[in-house]
């Protein structure tokens, strides 16, 4: 006996064990007939072990009741039982069946509030994602092995999920088709005559939709765009920590043209006389080499005005200049600016403005800190931070400070020693003072040649 389950994740077939779990089989054909399963979501998903469903509405859902078994008499367009004193049965829990294959399907049991040796089963079935899966055996009623769609089974595993084990987007089994029913009708059961639409009970649990087709996997080109856009704002911002740029959403000026492939020979005269006749120019300058002074064969031309720009831009692309067929771009460097920018960073007057070379929202990063937080200048360097006891003693020896000795010999240390010998350390001192300046003298005086000089003549 064989049901074919049609999910948005792909199709599986599932062969029955009715000889050895009747009623397990019974209930679960039954509901498929009556397209119970029908929109019910996969959840409960636990990688490389097992994934559940079988509540029409789903267990996060305020309207969902855990679903019914077939006995329950449950409407396949509602959901709802027609008979909620049975909406549960004693399922068959055979010791010889074990979860020892992927692809095993068994009903989801519980405890009896009654029996608690009993366990009781509904319309909630699980199916083991991996091998040797014996934390199931004896808990689930085994009674079906899945015998086609292990490709379905494979990206349930791999489906990212909550943590609550609820894929992100949406798996739903869509429609349900029993292969062959051994078991006779029961009386009173409500055969949806075709598959039934989603109640809204069943579309408020939508999260992301089965068949939504996401941003980021319907475009490969826009995929792509986000990815240089991501790429170009890291690349921004390291340009921006280590100085090449003043701030990383800097845009290019749209004024300045790139120009390249230029002849050696040709010289920012020449330039600027073939672009001016599409506007004024206010500076063109072919880049060269700093030690040598060939020209590196690129140049940049600013306009006043935008539209100068763009009009030499689309009329010169590809035009022949001293025998060398150039092209033009936009230019997206911003050196210049930078350059700019700093030099008005340090002037006066955009300090007087506030800000970071006169932008409001801009602040020059503290280097050094002080113990006040108010930013102190040694000359023209920050000072460094030093604990309260150093900045009080060099603030002592800033307002006394002290007349160096012109002795060779150590420090005294005056606490504690008797008179006669700091006098007698004194005359001795002087004494050996006036002895290097003696010979200082001596030598300066001396006609003396010194060893291994040679004299001319």
């Amino acid at each position: 006996m064989s049901v074919l389950l049609e999910t948005s994740a792909g199709d599986i077939t599932i062969d029955l064990f009715v000889t050895d779990a009747p009623k397990c089989c019974e209930n679960f054909l039954k509901l498929c007939k009556i397209k119970y399963y029908n929109f019910s979501p996969v959840y409960d998903v636990q990688p490389n072990f097992s994934f559940q469903s079988g509540d029409p509405i789903g267990p996060g859902s305020k309207d969902s009741d855990g679903g019914s078994s077939i006995w329950g008499l449950p409407s396949g367009t509602s959901k709802r039982a027609t008979r909620p004193d049975r909406i549960v049965f004693k399922p068959e829990i055979s010791r010889k069946r074990k979860h020892g294959e992927r692809g095993t399907v068994s009903m989801a049991t519980t405890v009896s509030k009654v029996n608690p040796d009993d366990r009781l089963a509904g319309s909630q079935f699980l199916i083991t994602l991996g091998d040797n899966i014996e934390d199931l055996d004896g808990k689930a009623a085994i009674f079906g092995e899945v015998v086609e769609g292990f490709d379905a089974l494979e990206k349930i595993n791999t489906a990212f999920i909550d943590g609550k084990g609820r894929p992100l987007q949406d798996i739903r089994i869509l429609h349900t088709v029993v292969l062959d029913d051994p078991f006779d009708d029961l009386a009173g059961m409500l055969e949806a005559p075709s598959s039934p639409p989603p109640s809204a009970e069943q579309q408020a649990t939508v999260r992301i939709a089965y068949d939504e087709v996401l941003e980021e996997d319907a475009d490969p080109g826009k995929l792509e765009k986000l990815r240089r856009e991501r790429e170009a704002r890291a690349q921004a911002l390291t340009l921006e920590l280590i100085g090449d740029l003043p701030f990383a959403e800097v845009t290019p000026p749209e004024q300045i043209l790139f120009v390249c492939k230029l002849n050696p020979v040709t010289r920012d005269e020449d330039l600027e006389l073939i672009f001016s006749r599409f506007g004024k120019i206010l500076s063109c300058e072919v880049i060269r080499d700093k030690k040598s002074g060939d020209s590196l064969q690129y140049a940049f031309i600013e306009f006043a005005t935008k539209e100068d720009c763009e009009r030499a831009y689309f009329k010169m692309q590809g035009v022949l200049i001293d025998d060398h067929r150039i092209h033009v771009d936009f230019s997206q460097s911003v050196s210049k600016l930078s350059a700019h920018w700093r030099n008005s960073t340090n002037s006066k007057t955009a300090r007087s403005k506030g800000g970071f070379g006169g932008i409001d929202s801009l602040e020059r990063r503290q280097q050094y800190r002080t113990g006040d937080g108010d930013r102190r200048r040694r000359g023209d360097k920050y000072d460094y931070v030093f604990d309260e006891a150093e900045r009080d003693r060099r603030q002592r020896d800033t307002e006394n400070p002290r007349q160096r000795s012109r002795s060779r010999s150590p420090p005294r240390r005056d606490a504690g020693e008797p008179a006669e010998l700091r006098e007698m350390v004194a005359g001795v001192n002087e004494a050996v003072t006036d002895m290097l300046i003696a010979e200082d003298d001596q030598t300066s005086s001396s006609n003396v040649r010194p060893r291994g000089t040679v004299y001319a003549g």
